[in-house]
């Protein structure tokens, strides 16, 4: 029988413990053993490995280890994920089972957008300490939905964003850089009607000429604070684009499910939004302090319920502009697809009611700031 090493010792006494006693006994082990620093980094990545067989992705981990942790452990798990990443496909492995495919376009896009800086340095203690914290949390992730057969290139080459694409992302980008609250409403339904055209445009193409393309998923975040009204804005965007979102509030994201196109535009759409409601929203509450109102939460969770209503009543009328009655059999055969790769991804799903919207101000501007620029049917693109 081989005898325990450090890292096997501070394990022991650290990581199935969730004692503050237990931490410092583990540290402390770690600390005095500068031997015992490789085996210790070679064990993160065999955590981060574990974390990708349960299902879950570079950002997802980003994510939950910020929102549970400290900077410091989010640049440590940075860079477990990157060096995971080094061996992540030998060459001449068989890519029979999921964890060992190649990773795709998106999956490389989240390892590009990890922090590059390295973690401060720190006193041994204070590292092994930090160090045995993020494992506890890789060690009780749960697992997730799998995202694998994802249309995704799975030659991880960078993809030619298409030339509408690029013209959505310029006028989203000028609705989040004017002033006028007016002008980004009407900057943001120009770029769902864009939306919309391409989405109709390439459903078109699949539909002569058949290819292997099947929905695919991706995960969203949805941040405190007031996730419940961002989780509403994010379902009314999918929903407009022809996607279905679930959201697990726990872990703060929701799984979007579309065709791969329609997965970028609401991930476009839903960014810059959320840019726009915060501002909108800002200004309304500086102008209710103005007049004499403390800031509340009830007036800023109420905004953005009211704001997420009503822009997905505005971007469902922008959508159906780019829709005539010979598309409708094309896009039905696409809402079945989607729904069916949504039930068997969450065969269970619940409603949940928004809590704290009873702030009547905060309703009313926020509807009024998501109202203020009337959207027309304009006539189909061309």
């Amino acid at each position: 029988m081989s005898t325990p090493t450090t890292v096997d010792r501070a394990f022991e006494a650290a990581l199935y413990d969730t004692s503050e006693t237990a931490l410092d006994t583990g540290a402390s082990l770690l600390a005095s053993d500068p031997a015992a620093d490789a085996e210790l980094a070679r064990r993160g990545t065999e955590f981060v490995a574990a974390a990708w067989r349960r299902g879950w992705q570079p950002a997802d981990v980003v994510r939950i280890v910020r929102r549970e942790l400290d900077d410091v452990h989010v640049h440590l798990v940075a860079e477990l994920i990157r060096a995971q990443a080094r061996h992540d496909r030998p060459q001449g492995r068989s890519h029979d089972r999921p964890q060992d495919r190649p990773r795709g376009r998106r999956w490389n896009a989240q390892l590009a957008e990890l922090p590059a800086d390295a973690p401060p340095r720190t006193d041994r203690f204070s590292h092994a300490t930090a160090v045995l914290e993020l494992y506890r949390l890789l060690l009780r992730l749960p697992a997730l939905e799998s995202l694998d057969g994802s249309h995704d290139d799975s030659s991880g080459e960078p993809r030619t964003e298409s030339r509408m694409l690029g013209r959505i992302r310029a006028l989203l980008a000028k609705a989040e850089a004017t002033g006028f609250p007016e002008e980004a409403e009407a900057l943001s339904a120009k770029a769902q009607e864009l939306m919309a055209r391409h989405s109709v445009d390439e459903a078109l193409l699949a539909a002569r000429s058949p290819s292997p393309e099947t929905p695919g998923a991706c995960r969203i975040g949805v941040e405190p604070p007031y996730e419940q009204a961002k989780a509403v804005l994010l379902d009314a965007v999918a929903a407009a684009n022809h996607c279905r979102a679930v959201w697990n509030e726990p872990l703060g994201f929701s799984t979007v499910v579309g065709f791969e196109t329609d997965l970028e535009a609401v991930e476009l759409l839903y960014t810059s939004l959320l840019v726009q409601a915060t501002t909108a929203m800002t200004k309304a509450e500086a102008a209710q302090r103005a007049g004499g109102r403390k800031r509340t939460k009830t007036f800023r969770q109420s905004f953005l319920a009211a704001y997420a209503h009503r822009i997905g009543t505005r971007l469902a009328a922008a959508a159906e502009t780019q829709v005539t009655q010979d598309l409708l059999p094309v896009l039905a055969s696409r809402d079945v697809a989607v729904t069916g790769r949504l039930d068997r991804m969450f065969p269970e799903t619940t409603t949940t009611r928004l809590r704290g919207v009873r702030d009547a101000a905060g309703w009313a501007e926020g509807a009024q700031a998501a109202d203020r620029a009337q959207v027309d049917h304009r006539p189909p693109l061309r």
